[in-house]
C-alpha cells in the first residue's frame, strides 16, 4: 500500500502545481508582468524535472520490478587485466546503489590477482531489480593496460547477471537429486574461525546448471539459507525466461549472456567513450560512469524495452 500510495501521491501533487502554474502565467500574461517571468521559469523547470524522473518509474510495471536484486560480477578470461575490471565494475555499482540512497549487502566474494574473479551482492530498495535488470549481459573494457609493461591495448570481457529477490512463498520445486551440494573454507579475511571450517556453500543445480554461493556469514547454516534464497530467485528468473522465449520466438531483447555479445563498451583509449550496443546510448563521460552515474543508460534501456512491447503489440516485430 505505502508503495502504491507514494507512487500516486507525487503524480496528484504535479498535477495540481502545474495547473496552478498554467494559472499563474495566464495571470501575468493579461496583466502584462514580466516580473514574474523568473519565477515561473524556474518552477517550470521544476516541474519538469520531477516529471522526468516519475516518467520512468512508470517504465517499471513488471511484476518484479519493484522487488530488491541479487547482481553478480563474474571476471571474463584475460586474467588479471579481468578481474581488475571485475573490481571496476563493482566500485561502479556500489557507487551508483549508494547515489540512490540503496544498500547493499556482500554475499559472495571471490578475490583474484588483480581484483575480483566473482562477487554477488543483495541491492535493497524500492526498484532495485527494475533499474538493474537492464545491466545483465557482458561488459566489454578498452584500454591501455596498467599491467602491461609494453604500454599495449587490451581488451578485457566481464558478465553481470540481475535476478530478483523472489518472495518466499513463491513456489520453485528443487528436488534433492537434482541438487549438488558442496562445502568449502571460506576465502579471504573473517578470522580464525571462518579459514578453519567447512562454512562456505556452493549449490549446483544439475538440470540447468545454475550454480550460486555463499560464503559471507560465519555459520554454514546462514550460508544455505542465503544460497538457498539465491538459487530459488536464479531458478524463477530462468524458467521466467524460457517461458518468454517460448512465447515469443521473434522477441528482439534475448538475455545471451555469452562472451563477445557484449552490452556495452567501455573504451578508455585512443578516446573515452561507453556505449550500449542495444540502446546506442553513448557518453564521453566516462569516468562518470565509473562513479556510478548510470542513469541515462538505465532509463535509455527501459524506454528501449518500452518501445519493444510497443511495436510488438501492434505487430511491427
Amino acid at each position: 500500500m505505502n508503495r502504491h500510495k507514494n507512487r500516486l501521491e507525487p503524480w496528484e501533487i504535479l498535477v495540481r502545481e502545474a495547473k496552478d502554474l498554467v494559472d499563474l502565467y495566464e495571470m501575468a500574461s493579461d496583466e502584462g508582468d514580466s516580473s514574474m517571468e523568473s519565477e515561473i521559469r524556474q518552477n517550470y523547470l521544476d516541474i519538469k524535472t520531477r516529471y522526468e524522473k516519475m516518467r520512468i518509474l512508470e517504465l517499471l510495471s513488471d511484476e518484479h520490478d519493484p522487488d530488491d536484486a541479487f547482481l553478480t560480477i563474474h571476471a571474463g578470461a584475460g586474467g588479471t587485466e579481468a578481474c581488475d575490471w571485475a573490481s571496476m565494475l563493482y566500485r561502479m555499482y556500489t557507487r551508483w546503489i549508494e547515489d540512490n540512497k540503496m544498500k547493499y549487502s556482500l554475499i559472495d566474494l571471490q578475490e583474484a590477482e588483480g581484483g575480483i574473479k566473482s562477487v554477488t551482492i543483495q541491492v535493497t530498495g524500492d526498484y532495485a531489480y527494475g533499474y538493474l535488470k537492464g545491466e545483465t549481459g557482458v561488459h566489454r573494457l578498452v584500454r591501455i593496460s596498467p599491467f602491461d609493461s609494453g604500454g599495449r591495448r587490451h581488451t578485457s570481457f566481464t558478465s553481470v547477471y540481475a535476478s530478483p529477490v523472489v518472495d518466499e512463498d513463491i513456489n520453485i520445486d528443487i528436488k534433492p537429486e537434482d541438487l549438488r551440494v558442496d562445502t568449502f573454507r571460506s576465502g579471504g579475511a573473517g578470522g580464525q574461525h571462518v579459514n578453519t571450517t567447512d562454512s562456505a556453500v556452493r549449490f549446483t543445480h544439475l538440470p540447468t546448471g545454475v550454480v550460486v554461493q555463499c560464503q559471507n556469514e560465519r555459520s554454514q547454516i546462514k550460508n544455505r539459507d542465503i544460497a538457498m534464497k539465491m538459487l530459488k530467485s536464479r531458478l524463477f528468473d530462468y524458467y521466467k525466461e524460457q517461458q518468454d522465449l517460448e512465447r515469443e520466438k521473434n522477441s528482439v531483447e534475448k538475455k545471451d549472456i555469452s562472451w563477445g555479445n557484449q552490452i556495452r563498451s567501455y573504451v578508455f583509449q585512443p578516446y573515452t567513450m561507453v556505449k550500449d550496443t542495444r540502446t546506442r546510448w553513448e557518453t564521453g563521460n566516462i569516468q562518470g560512469v565509473m562513479d556510478g552515474d548510470l542513469d541515462d543508460f538505465i532509463e535509455a534501456y527501459l524506454k528501449y524495452i518500452w518501445d519493444q512491447k510497443i511495436k510488438a503489440q501492434k505487430g511491427g516485430i
